[in-house]
């Protein structure tokens, strides 16, 4: 199921660069798949770039992931997570540390560190708890296409002004429609270029376009899982609000993971 690009999306993406793996980044991947990938060595790669290996540990030590004492190194993380769960935290915090900031969003990159660790800390009120690092780094990659619009087009940060008022889903159709393209799609293709499991990939691509999604077919059970976990964490920011992404989301995630409207404030109670 490949992501679906009209000729003139084609003919418009090839003038918008997405942020390539940071060298860190890229060192860190070839030694981890390796069958038998060399501990050491992997700290050394990280410990090599400040900003990663800095947010990495603000991550572990965050209410999302916080264990009994404080985790105080790389290393450390390792060996108290385990390799494969420190894999994704360190593709999210390469994510946010590769894509140049602006003033307009200041707050962006908070908003969606708040998102992933409220998607962490969903998994485990839904007994979803193998699915909370990647939950994470949902929760901080389903945007990284609204950064990488606002450095190409002048007009976005209208949009982006905007959409809080009228909502992201449609947000989304009028970037389309200004651009032929939409930041669910540039995030998708990050994602990809990225090398995130696929099921991350296509959350993010379908994001905005939920109509008859659950039924289809088109998303394997853990894509779904995942993407309802995101929609149910932004919806957690405008509890008690009116919240144009959840009203057209709700019937469909609240079927899915077989719960109730008024089982959803308790749940997102922090």
């Amino acid at each position: 199921m490949p992501i679906s690009l009209t000729q003139t999306e084609k003919q418009i993406l090839k003038q918008v660069n997405l942020p390539p793996r940071p060298q860190a980044l890229l060192d860190f991947s070839e030694e981890a798949k390796k069958p038998e990938p060399n501990i050491t060595k992997i700290a050394e790669i990280l410990h090599a770039d400040v900003a990663i290996s800095a947010a990495i540990l603000q991550v572990v030590n965050s209410a999302a992931f916080r264990r009994n004492r404080e985790i105080e190194s790389i290393d450390q993380a390792i060996l108290m997570l385990g390799l494969k769960r420190v894999i994704p935290l360190v593709k999210a915090v390469a994510l946010k540390s590769s894509i140049k900031p602006s003033p307009l969003i200041a707050s962006f990159w908070e908003e969606q560190t708040q998102i992933a660790e409220t998607c962490s800390l969903l998994c485990k009120r839904l007994n979803k708890e193998t699915l909370s690092n990647y939950a994470y780094m949902l929760g901080l990659f389903h945007f990284s296409g609204i950064p990488i619009l606002l450095q190409h087009f002048e007009d976005f940060g209208d949009i982006f002004v905007k959409a809080n008022e009228f909502g992201w889903d449609q947000a989304c159709q009028i970037e389309f429609s200004l651009y032929q393209t939409s930041h669910a799609t540039l995030g998708a293709l990050l994602a990809q270029q990225w090398g995130l499991p696929k099921a991350m990939m296509y959350a993010i691509y379908y994001q905005h376009d939920l109509d008859g999604l659950y039924s289809s077919g088109e998303l394997e059970p853990v894509g779904l899982d995942l993407l309802s976990i995101l929609k149910l964490a932004r919806h957690a920011r405008h509890v008690g609000e009116l919240d144009h992404e959840w009203q057209s989301a709700s019937d469909q995630v609240l079927d899915y993971l077989d719960i109730g409207e008024s089982e959803v404030d308790d749940l997102l109670v922090f």
